[in-house]
């Protein structure tokens, strides 16, 4: 019926005469009405679901010393109890910080998103981070704006080489929503997501931007995120101390990555049900709460503290740990949230410890811890992401100072160039490179990953028993008219492969054809592939051995043949997708 009326919809557009970039832009402007409407249900989410656990809405550095020691550890663990269900038995893709999963999907599906892990992941995120969660809410908007694309994308029939547009216009609507910040929404979907920052993805995604950060402002007031102290350059001789904060908010950033993805790990590991993980990390993390609640949840009040040097070094130093440790616990256990916010507290705390030290040595000569907390913020996010362009327009405009851009610059630059010499993957690509996705690559590889050898392979390819004499086994080449033979077992299980270069020899030995059976010329030591396997790893495997065709096995067991993949039917499938791709992005 959706379906009908959508096509309904671009039929009445097309008789007025609308070419399909103005469609596109079209559907652009209602994605970012549905993600700017779905930042705003977030938001108040989360605020009814803080209300739900707590009575109190406001920030927890307000209200905790009021509650009983049994809520502050019970209500995350409860929290955490919820979220694994929603994620066990309602979408997979809700748990952990989202983005990857949309990266994913960018790179191999066209875009394609499931419908339901809008709704999975706005409810699991605001209950996961109402109830204390240390995760952030940027990487939720941005999985539930950019799941709301995708859906609009489908329902509007959009081209496939352009539906990934549309999953970026989501994920910029929903960053710009969130902080009030249209242009780093922007940076974020072209410079994560799509990589792509030609006009036919730019134009959409800013239209898409600017559409939510309208909606926004008109039901929270034009207000930054943060309250952002003003920054002054005291001497130029300041700024040889910024590089040394470029590598230290790499060396932070790597830390944080690293012990994210051993938390992971280690809840992994752990045999218990899934859905019981995450509410044994909120056991853990409200221990942790108990003494420490500038912790909790997003943490911008503790952000803002810091930003107005209300918080001593040493204490910051030990909340850059205590919120690696806190965030690395909700996440690795599978609770739901994001890790962008996270890497602006990490940052804030790691700057203001930096501008710390820096002041004792340098007192009154260069400018308040707060200035490097601002700019540590920043610089933390740049090396976590390797996105040192949002990074740096992002603080911008949370700060509204030009007078910032300069450091930003030098630490930015400085910290993604650290992290990325010493770790392989940003905190989003590394979940993606775990999964043998690497979307580095570039369009060949991500093309040659969507596509599944079961898609592309010759079925029923030519067999022998074990048994076979030599003799018998030249009449079945001739039959044929193959260059391999597949022998099998008398259970029909591929035990070896037989080439015509394997019997010539044997040809000119008299007496050997009666003697001889498949079974003692053929090579066991096979390479195989299964069907759902993709055709990029058949083909590295094709060109580490050397060899034209592998053979596909599946059945019950595992070991039956069900057909070959050969060179030469990869490299004309691959043409025939490249061609369809340029048609459908013409």
């Amino acid at each position: 019926m959706l379906l009908a009326r959508s096509r309904t919809i671009k039929q009445a557009l097309r008789r007025y005469h609308l070419d399909q970039h103005m469609l596109t832009l079209l559907i652009a402007a209602f994605i970012g009405v549905l993600s700017g409407y779905g930042a705003v249900l977030f938001r108040l989410l989360i605020k009814g679901a803080q209300y739900l656990f707590y009575r109190n809405t406001g920030d927890i550095l307000s209200f905790a010393h009021t509650l009983p020691i049994y809520m502050i550890v019970g209500i995350p663990a409860l929290g955490g109890l919820v979220v694994g269900l929603i994620v066990t038995y309602a979408a997979s893709e809700a748990k952990g910080h989202g983005v990857p999963e949309v990266m994913e999907a960018v790179a191999l599906r066209n875009g394609r998103i499931r419908k339901r892990v809008a709704a999975a992941k706005i409810l699991a995120s605001a209950i996961c981070i109402g109830s204390g969660g240390s995760v952030g809410r940027e990487g939720p908007i941005v999985q539930i704006g950019s799941s709301l694309g995708s859906t609009a994308a489908q329902i509007f029939n959009v081209a496939r080489a352009h539906q990934k547009t549309m999953v970026g216009c989501g994920a910029a609507a929903g960053i710009a929503a969130t902080f009030n910040a249209p242009i780093a929404g922007v940076l974020f979907a072209l410079e994560i997501l799509l990589g792509d920052f030609g006009i036919a993805s730019f134009s959409p995604v800013v239209l898409s931007s600017v559409t939510a950060t309208t909606i926004s402002r008109h039901y929270f007031g034009d207000f930054p995120a943060f309250s952002i102290p003003a920054y002054h350059l005291k001497t130029l001789w300041e700024f040889a101390l910024y590089p040394i904060l470029g590598i230290f908010a790499g060396l932070v950033a790597i830390l944080f990555i690293t012990t994210l993805y051993k938390s992971e790990d280690l809840f992994d590991a752990l045999p218990l049900p899934q859905w019981l993980k995450p509410a044994i990390g909120g056991l853990m993390l409200g221990l942790l709460l108990i003494k420490v609640p500038h912790v909790f949840g997003v943490g911008y009040g503790a952000i803002n503290l810091a930003l107005f040097n209300r918080l001593s070094g040493v204490f910051l130093i030990s909340l850059v740990l205590l919120k690696i440790a806190a965030t690395s616990i909700t996440i690795g256990s599978g609770g739901s949230g994001g890790v962008f916010a996270p890497s602006l507290f990490i940052g804030a705390m790691a700057g203001g410890f930096f501008g710390w030290i820096a002041n004792l040595y340098f007192p009154g000569t260069i400018a308040s811890p707060a200035a490097y907390a601002l700019v540590g913020m920043g610089a933390v996010v740049a090396g976590t992401t390797h996105a040192p362009i949002t990074a740096i327009i992002i603080i911008f405009e949370l700060s509204s100072n030009y007078k910032i851009i300069l450091p930003m610059m030098i630490t930015c630059i400085l910290s993604t160039m650290v992290a990325s010499s010493l770790k392989k993957g940003s905190i989003y690509t590394i979940k993606l490179l775990r999964r043998g996705v690497d979307i580095s690559g570039g369009m060949e590889q991500n093309l040659l990953r969507s596509m599944e050898v079961e898609q592309y392979m010759l079925k029923d390819p030519p067999t022998v028993p074990e048994g076979m004499r030599l003799l018998d086994l030249l009449e079945a080449f001739k039959k044929e008219d193959v260059s391999y033979l597949h022998v099998l077992d008398e259970n029909r299980n591929l035990t070896g492969i037989i080439s015509f270069r394997d019997i010539r020899p044997l040809l000119q030995e008299e007496g050997l054809c009666w003697l001889v059976v498949a079974k003692d010329v053929a090579t066991t030591n096979l390479k195989t592939i299964a069907p759902q396997d993709s055709i990029l790893k058949a083909l590295q495997i094709m060109g580490d051995i050397g060899i034209s065709q592998l053979p596909v096995l599946g059945g019950e067991n595992g070991k039956k043949v069900i057909g070959i993949l050969r060179d030469k039917d990869v490299i004309s499938a691959y043409d025939k997708a490249v061609i369809r791709r340029e048609i459908e992005t013409g």
